[in-house]
């Protein structure tokens, strides 16, 4: 009878360590397909707006401080929608002294995509997977931005370094094919 109720704790210590081990291993395997994934050529617009948003390519110009700006500037109304550019996984949800309310997501080749200047955050956490054109938050004005339009910043990373999303960003007529083709790829690898 001990070696059978020992045979039974061991099961289920077993058990109970895999159901909670595999959210883990379900979000190290999810990164490391991104990992494998080259990120897009063509990315969809940010912004969920009516009118077409408009971008303005102010990659590198001269900020505070002697910084350069590492992103673009998308202006549209307060609290316009901001959409996930790419699959990804949520990395921060939080605030930072230039971009106010942030959100950074990890993408296909390990990109970093950070949305900056939000009014507020959409319904995702640290840890959560996101698709193309879901909402991740909404436009607004905070950080060092405050008291000036609503816009997005939305940058890019990768491998540390500030790359310029702007030639990447797709016209809005084009965009949304462009969006369904990248995400029946992803569904697809």
């Amino acid at each position: 009878m001990k070696l059978c109720a020992r045979v039974l704790f061991v099961t289920l210590g077993v058990s109970l360590l895999a159901l909670s081990t595999r959210p883990l291993i379900e979000r190290a395997w999810f990164v490391y397909t991104l990992a494998i994934e080259k990120p897009a050529a063509a990315l969809p617009s940010p912004l969920a707006a009516r009118r077409a948003p408009r971008f303005v390519d102010s990659w590198g110009n001269a900020r505070s401080g002697g910084r350069r700006h590492e992103g673009i500037d998308i202006f549209a109304p307060t609290d316009t929608p901001v959409l996930s550019t790419t699959r990804g996984f949520v990395t921060r949800v939080g605030t930072n002294r230039l971009g106010g309310q942030v959100v950074w997501i990890l993408g296909p080749g390990l990109e970093r995509h950070y949305y900056a200047h939000l009014s507020r955050y959409g319904a995702f956490r640290e840890g959560d997977r996101v698709m193309a054109g879901e909402i991740i938050g909404y436009t607004g004005n905070t950080g060092n931005a405050r008291g000036g339009p609503a816009h997005l910043h939305y940058g890019i990373y990768s491998h540390g370094a500030a790359q310029n999303p702007y030639p990447r960003l797709v016209p809005p007529p084009r965009m949304r094919a462009i969006a369904l083709a990248a995400s029946a790829d992803a569904h697809h690898s």
